[in-house]
């Protein structure tokens, strides 16, 4: 090789050595303007269901929203607080009442009420209804009434031999059976409407008071069902010694119990019975409406019995959301329960009936430290029944026609289902703040289940879209709901 060739040699490696060192030096360099801010990264993805009250969306999945971190959000933010935790939640649902039960067992046919029942209480394929309330004996949605211990007319029964379940073995307990088998976790709070008649001041079944003399022996009936339900796999969670103590003259079952008879009777018989028969069964006083604190309150002063209490339950026909609240304050240390409230055909707007529920039965009631919200008949038919001398046109969670079978989802169904499906038993309602600007439009409350994943529902209650973020820790998304609707958000 001459030396003139060898020059072209090397003058070739030194551009080679050149370019590879060009590429290399760019390869390290962020080719975005410096100008432009940094690309958020990817650090997972929030799921939303939408129920929109003009109805087009119901309860349904939408696209899954990007969750980033970064320093600056650029709307209005709900911050969440998973380190601070209130009460516990128990569970969503509403009550299996006699006249439910029926129509779920006789009008509709096996594989009908399998997939109705899924689709109710199935936690993965349906909406995961975890809480029901039953009545013990009759109520104003039964199909007559009785007691597990009527006798004739002049006779009574003190050791209770005459005990029976019999009339809810015809469809209360066959659909509980069926509901176990999909939910084997449900949570079951029963509740009398009135004692038996021969119990009874007047001797019936409508009003009257409880006999002082049958303290006891009424004591050992709430100890008789709880035992003859768990003999057929039925374990009752919670009882309430009476519905509504303090409405008794009604045309239905009812039965007249003020606070200091309550007093009593859970302090002298009921708890001490629960006690010597090693039942762990929850007694929650009251059952009756937000306008009255001071009944609970009253009991729970009494230290002997309030050591047999777990806490109070309320429902919502009369008074305010914020009693529960303000029992809250009253009593810390117990726990508070949403057992009653009913949807009918005096109020027929969507819309509306949907933003109340969530404005004071779901949003506001966790809000107000309730470790559960239940709303009144689980299945009614197309004419508001059956009943038993009650509500004329009160409606159920869902619509069972009683010739064609036909299922109808009420606001009531979609209401609970944005809270069941995805705040489970055990979950802890935990902290959530809103920016001022979005006070006047959205309700909003936030849980953590025992995974750690999170929910929040947001309730547009405006007539205009809502755009906000939602910020966790340095992680945020972002969403915009729609006017007068509901969403969960979960991730």
């Amino acid at each position: 090789m001459d030396f003139f060739n060898f020059l072209i040699m090397i003058k070739q490696a030194l551009l080679i050595l050149a370019t590879l060192s060009l590429l290399i030096s760019c390869s390290g360099k962020d080719n975005t303007n410096p100008d432009d801010p940094p690309v958020p990264v990817d650090y997972g993805k929030a799921r939303v269901w939408l129920t929109r009250g003009d109805k087009t969306k119901l309860f349904s999945m939408e696209g899954e929203l990007l969750i980033k971190k970064t320093g600056n959000v650029p709307f209005a933010a709900i911050t969440i607080d998973t380190a601070i935790q209130y009460q516990q939640i128990e569970g969503y649902g509403a009550a299996l009442t006699g006249s439910s039960a029926y129509l779920l067992n006789r009008v509709l046919s096996a594989p009908a009420r399998n997939s109705v029942l899924n689709e109710l209480f199935n936690p993965s394929e349906g909406i995961g209804i975890s809480y029901l309330r039953l009545t013990m004996g009759a109520s104003d949605f039964s199909l007559s009434n009785f007691s597990y211990d009527d006798m004739p007319a002049g006779q009574t029964d003190s050791d209770l031999s005459e005990f029976t379940l019999a009339q809810d073995l015809q469809d209360v307990v066959p659909v509980l059976g069926e509901i176990v088998l999909i939910n084997g976790d449900i949570k079951l709070m029963g509740s009398p409407w009135s004692a038996p008649a021969w119990m009874k001041t007047n001797k019936i079944m409508l009003g009257g008071k409880l006999d002082p003399q049958w303290y006891s022996t009424y004591a050992q009936y709430f100890v008789k069902y709880i035992q003859a339900m768990q003999e057929h796999g039925i374990r009752i969670d919670a009882i309430t010694p009476q519905n509504e103590p303090l409405y008794f003259t009604a045309s239905y079952p009812c039965m007249e119990m003020q606070s200091n008879d309550q007093l009593v009777f859970v302090r002298d018989h009921l708890g001490p019975a629960f006690q010597q028969s090693s039942l762990n069964t929850k007694i929650v006083l009251y059952d009756h409406n937000w306008d009255n604190t001071s009944f609970a309150i009253n009991i729970l002063n009494d230290p002997q019995a309030a050591q047999y209490v777990t806490g109070t339950a309320f429902h919502g026909y009369a008074g305010d959301v914020s009693a529960m609240g303000a029992m809250h304050t009253a009593h810390p240390e117990k726990s508070l329960y949403f057992t009653e409230i009913s949807g009918g055909a005096w109020a027929v707007d969507f819309t509306q009936n949907l933003l109340w529920n969530m404005r004071n039965i779901f949003v506001g009631a966790a809000n107000n430290w309730s470790t559960c919200s239940l709303l009144w008949n689980l299945a009614l038919n197309e004419e508001y029944g059956p009943t038993n001398n009650g509500c004329s046109n009160c409606r159920g969670v869902i619509t069972i026609n009683s010739g064609s079978g036909q299922i109808i989802r009420n606001e009531e169904y979609y209401s609970i289902a944005h809270f069941s499906k995805f705040v489970r038993p055990g979950a802890h309602r935990i902290d959530s703040k809103m920016d001022v600007q979005l006070n006047a439009s959205l309700g909003v409350v936030c849980f953590q289940n025992q995974d750690l994943s999170k929910v929040l529902v947001v309730t547009n209650y405006a007539n205009d879209s809502k755009t906000f973020v939602v910020r966790f820790g340095d992680s945020y998304f972002q969403y915009t709901i729609p006017a007068a609707s509901v969403a969960s958000i979960v991730w």
